[in-house]
């Protein structure tokens, strides 16, 4: 059975992983929203402005936003093996092994 220390553990992590990979995509909708601006003032049709904006986000958020994405990729592969973790646990204690402290 799960406890309640792994289940506020899981919680928080499910909560850093919310967090961090919602940042990140915040980042780079802005990063459009200003990209399709500046080209909006300078005179191109808003359609047109919005493709090359996503166009030219994909590598400057590559680029620019490194550190948030190396965070982001952590917060998920940290919750993956927490989620391998007791999943192992449950399917021990359904087979009926001793649990492993």
């Amino acid at each position: 059975m799960e406890t309640e220390e792994q289940g506020s553990e899981t919680a928080g992590r499910t909560g850093s992983v919310v967090v961090a990979v919602g940042v990140y995509a915040a980042v780079r909708v802005l990063l459009v929203v200003v990209i399709a601006a500046v080209l909006v003032l300078v005179g191109l049709p808003v359609l047109v402005a919005l493709l090359i904006a996503i166009v030219l986000a994909l590598p400057l958020s590559l680029v620019l936003f490194r550190p948030l994405r190396t965070r982001a990729n952590e917060a998920i592969a940290a919750a993956g093996a927490t989620r391998r973790e007791q999943r192992e646990r449950l399917r021990a204690e359904l087979r009926g092994d001793d649990p492993a402290a």
